[in-house]
């Protein structure tokens, strides 16, 4: 694997070999390259921003924080997020990792799709979030010049993405789309789940037990 993508240095540190062996052995050649993409992509937003952080922390955020989707690591009654931080936290804790560096990967990855709120915590988290919408929906996409998205590409395909990461992320949660209330996976389920319809909170204010 190429190490240095337009002038960013993916980490190979034994660790970081250890957390893409993971993603390799469970994960696939489209959650492979997309996380790839997302560390790059963060890492392109960290330095233009002067952000301080640790690109080790990042790189691994990045090649788990889809795991939650796959068989091995999908549970049957929590977010897709919460299993792939769980499942990182797991790995972090068994090489040893300070309790810091693990929350910061767990907050990571558990809060990924949580808009909003990520991008004001610190930079680890921040930036895995920021490299998910780039890549996702070209969330600020003008920010990285048509070179640089080029380079990363070319390294780490997209061939299809935008169709396979949606039946990516339905096969990670169609088991369980009450997972999914509040959250932008809510749409997935809408859309692709037939009959399926969000709850909607009003109701649970409405429907509530309380006599009034």
């Amino acid at each position: 694997m190429t190490k240095n993508i337009a002038s960013i240095i993916v980490p190979d540190s034994q660790l970081a070999k250890d957390a893409a062996d993971v993603l390799h052995e469970y994960g696939s050649l489209l959650l492979w390259n997309h996380s790839h993409r997302v560390f790059l992509f963060g890492s392109l937003f960290g330095r233009q921003e002067k952000l301080v952080y640790d690109p080790e922390l990042l790189y691994i955020s990045a090649l788990f924080h889809d795991l939650g989707l796959t068989s091995h690591y999908r549970s049957p009654d929590k977010r897709f997020e919460v299993d792939g931080a769980n499942a990182a936290r797991s790995f972090l804790e068994q090489h040893g990792i300070s309790h810091e560096a693990t929350r910061l990967v767990w907050d990571a990855i558990a809060l990924h799709t949580t808009r909003g709120v990520a991008q004001y915590k610190e930079p680890v988290v921040a930036l895995l979030y920021r490299g998910v919408v780039f890549d996702v929906i070209g969330d600020h996409f003008a920010e990285l010049s048509e070179e640089t998205r080029s380079q990363v590409v070319s390294a780490f395909p997209r061939e299809g993405f935008k169709q396979k990461i949606l039946q990516t992320f339905l096969d990670g949660f169609r088991h369980k789309p009450e997972t999914t209330y509040g959250n932008i996976n809510a749409d997935v389920c809408e859309r692709y789940l037939p009959g399926y319809k969000r709850p909607n909170f009003c109701d649970f204010v409405l429907q509530s037990p309380w006599n009034e």
